[in-house]
């Protein structure tokens, strides 16, 4: 299905622009690591820098995770149910979360928003930097978990119609 596989596109995108984020972090750290310990001058900006990138890290990989299907599940129950009954358990629970998110994205584009028209800054360190960045981050890594969850209940309606025996593995 074309949608589904658009949406993955993105999530699949998205991860990858996630994991890359894991070397301007190392690098924060090492800078941080030789200024304050071999230089002798801590940096102002190294503990900002680490905890927005850490956080736009899990942002924008955690739709990519549902998409992989590395999300925390306990599976003692479904691995003994067939593909449909585990469709069907799955949809209901994409059906229940989606509202969820909805309305996390909506209220995370209001917060990034904000902070950008007030000129908002974090007040953590001496360095003081605009938030905005990060916020707009949250409110996409949110609106992708969104959609790949509407990718995950195609896939289970899928399932359920009979339009295909079992969910499309990852790839």
């Amino acid at each position: 299905m074309k949608l589904i596989r658009s949406i993955e596109a993105l999530t699949r995108v998205a991860g990858w622009l996630g994991a890359i984020l894991v070397f301007p972090l190392i690098g924060a750290l090492i800078v941080e690591v030789f200024s304050r310990y071999v230089a002798g001058r801590p940096t102002l900006w190294a503990f900002e820098v680490s905890y927005m990138v850490m956080g736009a890290m899990f942002m924008l990989g955690m739709a990519n995770a549902l998409r992989v299907g590395q999300h925390v599940s306990v599976d003692i129950v479904t691995l003994q149910l067939k593909p449909r009954a585990n469709a069907l358990i799955r949809a209901v629970g994409y059906v229940l979360f989606l509202p969820v998110l909805v309305w996390l994205v909506w209220e995370l584009s209001k917060y990034a928003w904000s902070a950008f028209d007030t000129n908002e800054r974090s007040g953590r360190s001496a360095w003081n930097p605009v938030v905005w960045p990060i916020f707009t981050v949250w409110f996409l890594g949110f609106a992708l978990l969104a959609l790949q969850v509407v990718a995950e209940l195609l896939k289970s309606i899928r399932v359920l119609l009979g339009m295909t025996d079992v969910e499309e593995p990852a790839k």
